[in-house]
């Protein structure tokens, strides 16, 4: 019975291992099993006052990206002369990278290049390293243990190891498992419980031995790619392809003196003498003159119909009319007996001719005033555009009636605008000023004039936009950048080159290195619509990313 036990629990050792390993699939027991090398191409890096210069390996070939040193621009149409260890070469233009044949690049070793480049009036002399490693290889497996306790654990360990994998061999080993089991009961049934031990021994050590030669890798292969990344300091890698298609430029920090600047709040208006409303004095109802009412965005000059107006008169007044037309029908029937009289009487030279013509004219006078009444309701009101532009706004259609005060049309003059802004901080302004507008460009404007703070509320202030050019329009909510008398020293910058970290620090990317962006905390103060004055964080003749901060900064 000893002998049956002994050989079942070895049995069931082994098909515990083997289980472990089929029922969680997907579930890593013990030492994660390592993932592949990830590296770069081996590159050389060259840099200049004129030109940086990165060359990387591609199969039997170079790729070499040419940029600017200042603005990292590349440089497209230059002549690339390479030393090589086969002899002198010329790379290929490819679009903005040029190209190399370099057949000797498989071979490993450490190589002097000397690259001789000529773009438009500039020559230069860049030296570089080119170092081809050896591919790293994996440490084979042990086949062979010193000792049984050795192979033992090794077995364990790497069943364990390949816990969350599916693998044919661990089937094997569960069947040597089963195997072991009933030849130790069969052996020690017949009284020979050491051999049997010893030889259920062997069968799993020479078991698991086998199934780990047959999983086991002999070599592993590197995986070489250019990948952008943050690296573990901070700084941030991104190869010169990934630069290209980020459009990642750079400009010189630059120290001079700049005029500090306020920001004020602001809307676009129309210029007051260059723009009108078209209202209607009496009120009614609204007739479209010949060819319709002027659409919006229409051009218009001075003295142009725009509109009718049909008086409606209300019921009081409509009363008083026809009282009026009573009394006028009653003086003029008197009147008109009247003359008939003085006529009568001048033939006779009783009433003078005088009197004669001073009742005709009376008589005329009720007459016109009595056609005026009867012709009131049919004349209609012409509204005419008192300036010349362009119609902003129409609140014209036919039969809508009109008040008094209702704002028809309004016609401004998309050229002529202004601005008007409110400062709370009641700096002097110098004059000059500017807003910023999309796309990055800048506007400028002048000042016109300000108004005073009336209690404790904000200074109004107006400015004229000196070239409107479309960019913005009248209602527009406007950020005014005017320039004070004080003065401030530092680095003047575009506003995207600044970007606002997660904990509210304001950062900019210094190029370093070919290949290498270092974040830097910096503070800054308003320059105006589309630049910043960076103040400290960053030291003179360094170069700052001016666009593609924000992608950089996204880069983990």
């Amino acid at each position: 019975m000893t002998g049956f036990r002994l050989g079942f629990l070895a049995a069931l050792f082994n098909l515990i291992l083997t289980g472990n390993s089929l029922a969680h699939e997907g579930h890593a027991h013990g030492d994660e099993i390592p993932s592949p090398t990830v590296q770069t191409a081996p590159r050389a890096t060259a840099v200049s006052p004129l030109f940086e210069l990165v060359a990387t390996v591609n199969g039997n070939g170079l790729m070499i990206f040419l940029d600017r040193f200042e603005t990292n621009s590349p440089v497209i149409g230059a002549t690339i002369d390479v030393e090589t260890p086969a002899g002198p070469a010329k790379a290929a233009q490819d679009g903005d990278i040029y190209r190399l044949e370099a057949p000797w690049a498989a071979k490993t070793g450490s190589y002097e290049l000397l690259f001789t480049v000529t773009a438009g009036a500039d020559i230069d002399f860049l030296t570089a390293t080119l170092t081809i490693p050896e591919l790293p290889v994996a440490a084979a497996a042990d086949t062979q243990a010193k000792t049984f306790s050795g192979h033992l654990r090794a077995a364990v360990l790497s069943v364990q190891d390949r816990a969350s994998r599916t693998d044919p061999a661990l089937i094997g080993i569960g069947l040597l498992g089963l195997l072991s089991g009933a030849l130790a009961m069969v052996l020690l049934q017949q009284r020979r419980n050491a051999g049997g031990i010893i030889v259920v021994a062997l069968v799993l050590v020479l078991g698991t031995s086998l199934a780990l030669a047959q999983t086991t890798p002999s070599t592993g292969t590197a995986v070489i790619r250019d990948v952008a990344q943050r690296l573990p300091d901070g700084l941030v890698f991104v190869p010169k392809a990934t630069q290209r298609i980020l459009a990642i430029l750079t400009l010189a920090a630059v120290e001079a003196e700049h005029r500090r600047s306020i920001e004020m709040p602001g809307r676009i208006i129309p210029d007051r003498n260059a723009s009108g409303f078209v209202q209607t004095a009496i009120g009614g109802r609204l007739l479209a003159p010949p060819g319709g009412f002027p659409q919006l965005g229409a051009s218009v000059k001075a003295g142009d119909l725009m509109a009718l107006i049909e008086p409606s008169l209300a019921a009081a007044d409509q009363s008083a009319i026809r009282q009026s037309k009573a009394e006028l029908d009653q003086e003029i029937a008197l009147e008109e007996r009247q003359v008939a009289r003085f006529r009568t009487l001048a033939q006779s030279g009783t009433v003078s001719k005088t009197q004669l013509e001073e009742a005709e004219l009376t008589l005329q006078g009720l007459r016109e005033r009595r056609a005026g009444l009867n012709a009131l309701r049919m004349e209609a009101e012409a509204l005419v555009a008192p300036v010349s532009g362009m119609v902003s706004k129409a609140n014209a259609s036919p039969g809508l009636i009109a008040e008094t005060n209702t704002e028809v049309f309004h016609i401004i003059d998309p050229a002529k605008l202004w601005i008007e802004a409110f400062s709370f901080s009641g700096d002097q302004l110098s004059g000059n000023a500017s807003v910023g507008s999309d796309g990055g460009a800048i506007t400028s404007i002048s000042l016109i004039g300000a108004g005073f703070a009336e209690d404790g509320q904000a200074q109004t202030i107006h400015f004229r936009i000196d070239d409107a050019d479309g960019r913005l329009r009248v209602g527009d909510r406007v950020t005014v950048f005017a320039e004070t008398a004080k003065v401030t020293r530092g680095i003047a910058a575009p506003r995207e080159a600044v970007i606002r970290g997660t904990n509210g620090e304001e950062n900019v990317f210094v190029h370093v290195g070919p290949e290498i962006f270092e974040p830097r905390i910096v503070r800054t103060e308003p320059l105006d619509g589309g630049r910043v004055t960076i103040v400290a964080g960053i030291s003179a003749a360094e170069r700052i990313v001016a666009q593609g901060a924000e992608l950089l900064n996204q880069l983990r």
